[in-house]
């Protein structure tokens, strides 16, 4: 339906944009990204602790790279929206005999998850590269336990003037490539019943910020 353009703000993505953008280099990920940031996605699978027979939702899981350092003896389910990204996923599966992951193509903000599905989700970075950060950031805590583990990895707007200058010069280049540069940490987490237990940079230059948090919501 047309909606009028004077009264409707833009989103800085849309999920179209989002799933083109990741679609395009899929086949590149892992010789250029994918060697930058499996490090930090292996260290963020290390920090949700998991424990054996507990279920895991990878949110964001793009071609699978961080698939092969969860332990076996648990359940992974990973959504991602980009059918190319997930291609790349399915062969890391096969690859590893990863029999107890499951993959999926699946909305972040509008996941199709009963509440309290999981023990513990993963987020690597996935929240500036979404049209809504805060609906998918509700949905990740909705179907997490309560007391369950949700750990993010990603660049996070620090306040300082002149990494911000730089980050909003390089902004539009961003925004073609499928992510933002400009979102904070304390944006992301207002109104939710996240509290974080730790944070620590993990990649060069604070490229990478990964973030532990608990779901402190009731049951």
């Amino acid at each position: 339906m047309a909606t009028n353009s004077s009264k409707t703000s833009t989103p800085y993505l849309n999920t179209a944009q989002v799933e083109r953008a990741y679609s395009r280099y899929a086949h590149l990920y892992d010789v250029t990204f994918g060697k930058l940031f499996n490090e930090p996605r292996r260290i963020g699978v290390e920090c949700l602790d998991v424990q054996s027979g507990e279920r895991i939702l990878e949110v964001g899981v793009g071609t699978g790279i961080s698939l092969s350092h969860y332990r076996n003896d648990c359940s992974i389910t990973a959504i991602d929206v980009s059918d190319e990204m997930l291609e790349h996923s399915q062969l890391q599966i096969k690859r590893h005999g990863l029999n107890h992951v499951t993959i999926a193509n699946m909305d972040a903000a509008n996941m199709q998850f009963s509440d309290n599905s999981f023990d513990a989700v993963m987020a690597a970075y996935v929240i500036t590269a979404v049209p809504d950060h805060k609906t998918v950031i509700q949905e990740m805590v909705r179907v997490c336990r309560p007391g369950g583990r949700i750990v993010f990895i990603n660049h996070f707007s620090n306040g300082n003037q002149l990494i911000g200058s730089m980050e909003k010069l390089v902004s539009p280049l961003c925004r073609h490539l499928g992510f933002r540069t400009d979102l904070g940490l304390q944006a992301v987490l207002d109104g939710t019943t996240l509290q974080v237990i730790r944070k620590r940079s993990v990649t060069p230059l604070g490229l990478g910020n990964l973030v532990e948090c608990i779901n402190l919501k009731t049951a």
